[in-house]
């Protein structure tokens, strides 16, 4: 991370599978980012079912941004994607609140898919309110889900173009509202593995380990659509009005 730091790195997300499944190591590297290498912004990514009281009471003030992934605010639809076994909505909600009481921004993303695209939201965004709702249309990635023969099989998932925009034209009048559709997320985000590899996803193999060859070497070596991190609105406020680190900066230097 000091290695992307110096590379111009401003802000990481920890995501996963589900982080929290090693709580301590997680804690330990968002604390570093934030007071070490003094990022910007140092946000997460959770399903919410294993985060701690007391990691929230140590780790909280280092965190800047955390982001729960609630697919539907129907519990049976919840279950039917496979989000949880009938308690998340609860967990969501619980969680929510603690990160208002811990100053952590707080941010839903959602997958919209064919078992929650016709699904009425904006009661409970307005309930919750986050600061950002990430709408992501579901995405297949040949290589890890897109086939019998993949870990994962989300085939059954998919919607067309017109179910998508069905799903944006009911929520886009909230403020916090950001829809990502297929063409703009695919290769819009830098997305490094456990070997510290650059992904890139559906148009190739990862790249060398930035331990093994550096940054800049790694960076020529991965397709990222600046347009579409652009479009997506990949730059905003990101840092909490009390953050550790550096200034946020209005723009970013490519």
């Amino acid at each position: 991370m000091a290695l992307l730091k110096v590379a111009g790195m401003r802000k990481i997300n920890f995501a996963g599978g589900e982080p929290f499944m090693n709580a301590e190591l997680l804690g330990k590297l968002v604390k570093y980012c934030k007071e070490t290498l003094k990022l910007e912004s140092v946000s997460l990514v959770t399903n919410g079912s294993k985060v701690p009281q007391k990691w929230l009471a140590r780790y909280g003030e280092y965190l800047d941004i955390m982001a729960i992934s609630c697919d539907s605010f129907v519990e049976a639809t919840n279950t039917k994607i496979g989000r949880g076994t009938g308690t998340h909505l609860k967990t969501v909600m619980n969680l929510s609140q603690k990160c208002k009481e811990h100053g952590i921004m707080l941010k839903i993303n959602t997958v919209v898919n064919r078992y929650n695209f016709h699904e009425d939201m904006n009661a409970a965004i307005e309930e919750i309110q986050p600061f950002r709702w990430k709408c992501f249309q579901v995405l297949i990635v040949p290589e890890e889900n897109g086939s019998e023969h993949t870990l994962r099989d989300a085939r059954r998932f998919l919607i067309n173009d017109d179910e998508w925009h069905l799903f944006c034209d009911k929520h886009n009048h909230q403020e916090c509202f950001v829809p990502e559709s297929n063409n703009v997320m695919a290769s819009s985000y830098l997305l490094l593995d456990e070997y510290l590899r650059f992904l890139n996803k559906g148009v190739g193999k990862p790249t060398k380990s930035i331990l093994e060859i550096g940054v800049a070497a790694a960076l020529k070596d991965v397709y990222w659509d600046e347009g579409g991190f652009e479009m997506r609105g990949g730059i905003y406020e990101w840092s909490k009005p009390d953050c550790l680190g550096e200034s946020p900066k209005s723009d970013l230097d490519w």
